[in-house]
């Protein structure tokens, strides 16, 4: 049997000390608080992610709008291009556009009536024009430009952006493509 002084020593080392627990609990809320800012950190990444994914899909909706028009030749080989359907709304309306008519100047950097349209943050249409309804949340502006080196051949270009009101708009996704005139 041990002795009772020894008893008592034994009885007060099986716990711990207020001191142990505060460092222990610091150390814990330490860990806590840098695992938040992960989190904080990838919940910002997913939601750039997700803005440039759909930004991208939003470009290539429109190219295959665009790349859908008539260009090309009839029987007789003369061509036919289709300078009037506005593809700046939703459904595009056949007689009230521009179609694959050249763009003007700036139509990529800056709001121009039949090169660009809004959309809110789920990527539906809402309308287009010069100035972004308040719900707009991306701008998509595209260009159409005949190739200097072959006038049957179009360069398209099509840009999104972050629709930023009142403010400077940063580029999203841009894709480019080239549609050249094919007999019907």
């Amino acid at each position: 049997m041990l002795p009772t002084w020894c008893m008592k020593q034994r009885a007060s080392e099986s716990g711990f000390s207020l001191l142990e627990v505060l460092v222990a609990t610091t150390v814990f809320a330490l860990a806590v608080a840098g695992l938040a800012d992960v989190c904080a950190v990838a919940a910002r990444a997913n939601t750039s992610a997700r803005d440039s994914t759909l930004a991208s899909l939003l470009a290539a909706q429109k190219m295959e709008q665009l790349r859908s028009l008539m260009w090309g030749f009839d029987t007789a080989g003369r061509p036919l291009s289709d300078t009037t359907t506005d593809v700046s709304v939703t459904p595009e309306r056949p007689s009230a556009g521009v179609g694959l008519s050249p763009s003007p100047p700036g139509a990529l950097a800056q709001n121009v009536a039949g090169y660009c349209d809004f959309l809110d943050a789920a990527g539906r249409p809402l309308g287009g024009g010069t100035e972004p309804p308040a719900s707009a949340q991306f701008a998509r502006r595209w260009s159409v430009q005949p190739l200097p080196a072959n006038l049957n051949t179009l360069v398209l270009q099509v840009v999104v952006t972050r629709a930023v009101h009142g403010g400077a708009m940063h580029e999203a996704a841009r894709v480019v493509s080239v549609k050249g005139r094919k007999a019907l």
